[in-house]
């Protein structure tokens, strides 16, 4: 098998990768001793470079395209191996297929609730997932950084660096964005913006490039979330009473349809539903507000008192007063106001009575 391997090592003179494996970012070309023939076929086709490596050192890079493997194509090699118009053939060299199309669909995801603050709710504690796709984009960078002489290197290899790197600096940048929870749904485009500006410089020192971040759901406890299910419940219903009132009515028409009461299970329904529908309502009815200054003064009382056999009024109590000075009325006038029975003389009346007893009696003549 040895000299079979070595036979057909020695006919081969085509150098390409027929890229079948989704998941594969680097791919070695496999020769019999690493010997490649003077004049050999390279093709590098679209999403694809190929890189030369001779005795550990990356020597030349081949984008997409067909070549014949001379001297004059083979620039860096060449000075290596110390060719100037030509070379024996076979010379020994290790050529790396890398892809370059985009690896999509890759998920992240928080593996533990990450602290943060917010202006509303205080500190809460959050998860957040998502998908990215990122490409090589420098392939001699990517291989010394991370790939080193793998021969068959693919996403998985690298796969869980990137999704730290990803949640990293997705919540950092989730975090000091201040953007309330509450927003935080309908900011999803700016936040992904964000993480890719954030993650580039990470990517780039390993030879990659992030061309897609996608944030699909940040998300609270289960305990908060059912907190701010009740409170948005609640804020849809609006009046509670009227809501009250409404349940209330329900019950009462579900108790007049038992078939099992007839009419005097209508109207124990009935009956029921609107005592029901009273308390509940009380519970919820709003309080009055507290009046902000003093409550109206008390009505004056209104007197009538009796002139010349007849009715004279009303009068309040300062013109009573007044008409007592001027000895229009004294002790023995007939004078009455709301409440009494009867009329009175003045001197009965309480009030009336200080009145009169600051006055002094007329003069004898």
């Amino acid at each position: 098998m040895g000299l079979l391997n070595k036979l057909l090592g020695e006919l081969v003179d085509i150098i390409e990768w027929v890229d079948t494996d989704a998941e594969t970012i680097i791919w070695k070309f496999p020769r019999y001793n690493d010997e490649i023939k003077n004049g050999a076929k390279l093709t590098v086709r679209e999403s694809q470079v190929a890189v030369f490596m001779n005795q550990g050192v990356i020597a030349d890079v081949y984008k997409p395209g067909m070549y014949t493997l001379t001297t004059e194509n083979m620039p860096i090699l060449s000075t290596l191996r110390g060719w100037k118009h030509g070379f024996a053939s076979p010379f020994k060299a290790d050529v790396y297929f890398v892809s370059t199309r985009q690896f999509t669909n890759q998920k992240w995801g928080t593996k533990n609730p990450v602290m943060m603050r917010d202006a509303e709710f205080g500190p809460v504690r959050l998860r957040a997932f998502g998908s990215y796709a990122f490409r090589v984009a420098d392939a001699a960078t990517f291989i010394k950084e991370v790939s080193a002489t793998n021969p068959d290197f693919t996403v998985a290899l690298i796969n869980e660096q990137l999704r730290n790197i990803a949640v990293s600096r997705g919540m950092d940048v989730v975090a000091s964005s201040g953007i309330p929870i509450l927003d935080l749904t309908m900011r999803y485009d700016e936040l992904s913006g964000l993480v890719m500006q954030k993650t580039s410089p990470d990517y780039s020192a390993m030879g990659l490039t992030l061309t897609q971040f996608l944030i699909e759901n940040i998300s609270l406890p289960p305990e908060v979330e059912a907190a701010l299910d009740k409170r948005t419940s609640m804020g849809i219903v609006g009046n509670l009473g009227a809501y009250a009132q409404f349940q209330a009515a329900n019950a009462m028409e579900k108790a007049a349809e038992n078939p099992n009461g007839g009419l005097a299970g209508a109207g124990l329904g009935l009956g029921m539903g609107a005592g029901m529908m009273g308390q509940v309502a009380n519970m919820f009815q709003q309080p009055q507000p507290m009046p902000q200054g003093p409550p109206p003064l008390p009505a004056s009382a209104q007197y009538f008192v009796a002139l010349n056999g007849q009715q004279n009024g009303p009068h309040t109590l300062a013109a009573i007063q007044q008409m007592i000075q001027n000895g229009t009325v004294n002790h023995h006038t007939q004078v009455w106001k709301a409440g009494m029975a009867a009329w009175g003389t003045a001197n009965t009346l309480p009030e009336l009575a200080s009145i009169l007893g600051q006055t002094p009696p007329p003069l004898v003549p």
